[in-house]
């Protein structure tokens, strides 16, 4: 069994449950012992910015807030794209603890020959 997990998100803020439920799958992954990392592109790269992963997703969904303390506290990772990063005019010195502009060759470095089981939100 691979003992890696990516979680690739391309939604940010305009959908929170789906954020919702690839933070509960990254935090499941992250506190069972994998070594876990996010993939954020497109809209997600939003979320690797200070203050911007809030909300509640949907009713009796934990708040997005606890599932990003509960990622960081297990150790998650997160690779950014810089792409759209830059597409995005984002400043990428502003990016919180534990996340790194990073594409897929980073990407694929860190996952190795071992492979890894990925989602995709």
């Amino acid at each position: 069994m691979a003992q890696k997990a990516v979680v690739s998100l391309t939604t940010g803020a305009e959908n929170l449950e789906k954020v919702t439920v690839a933070f509960l799958v990254a935090v499941g992954a992250a506190e069972t012992g994998r070594e876990t990392l996010m993939f954020l592109t497109q809209e997600a790269v939003r979320l690797a910015l200070p203050g911007a992963a809030t909300g509640v997703g949907c009713d009796g969904c934990p708040t997005l807030e606890s599932l990003v303390e509960r990622y960081r506290a297990a150790g998650g990772r997160y690779f950014v794209c810089p792409i759209c990063v830059d597409s995005r005019k984002i400043d990428a010195s502003t990016l919180i603890d534990g996340a790194e502009l990073n594409g897929t060759i980073p990407m694929w470095n860190w996952i190795g020959d071992d492979g890894a089981t990925t989602f995709s939100y």
